[in-house]
């Protein structure tokens, strides 16, 4: 039976590298996959997967007026798994037709991406996400200043400053941002 799967993590738990791995297994088995990603995510142009290990792979941007749900139903073959990536980037609607995929066609989806941001607030598409994801996963990293798992994601400014306020979304790796605990994301030890 599809499902809607939702898998989340802070900043370098693997999540990116899991859509690829995943992709890789379906293929191998000549199955179709589809895989999107956010289109404001342009830290290695738009439209493309990328792991902090190096692999890459195109995907299919994801902006406001993406019809989700269209673009499955419309693709030849019929994709036997549909992947996300940067689901936090999602709105509400975008979510719903994550769902409808897997309601209407059967198709297992799964979407991978951050549950809160710098401010430790739910992002729209991963607070929809746990509202209808069927299964919820949360991949693991350490924390980038101690042994404790990471939770959290510290921005810091170009001088390695931890930043607390600004706009929800900004573009950004480890140049940006670091998984923290809670305790060091309260008190970094930089």
């Amino acid at each position: 039976m599809a499902q809607l799967f939702f898998k989340y993590g802070a900043m370098n738990s693997g999540k990116s590298i899991e859509i690829l791995k995943v992709a890789n297994n379906y293929e191998e088995q000549n199955k179709s996959v589809l895989i999107f990603t956010s289109g404001i995510d342009t830290r290695d142009e738009v439209g493309y997967v990328s792991s902090r290990v190096g692999l890459r792979r195109k995907a299919i941007p994801i902006f406001e007026e993406t019809d989700i749900l269209k673009i499955v139903k419309e693709h030849e073959p019929t994709p036997h798994c549909v992947l996300i990536d940067e689901v936090q980037f999602l709105s509400k609607e975008h979510v719903l037709q994550l769902a409808a995929i897997v309601d209407t066609f059967g198709i297992p989806v799964m979407g991978f991406g951050l549950k809160n941001d710098f401010q430790n607030e739910l992002f729209e598409g991963s607070r929809y996400m746990l509202i209808y994801a069927d299964k919820i996963e949360e991949m693991k990293t350490i924390c980038w200043f101690c042994e404790r798992k990471a939770t959290m994601n510290l921005r810091v400014d170009d001088h390695g400053k931890p930043v607390y306020t600004g706009d929800q979304i900004q573009i950004g790796g480890n140049d940006s941002y670091y998984p923290v605990c809670r305790r060091c994301h309260s008190n970094p030890p930089l």
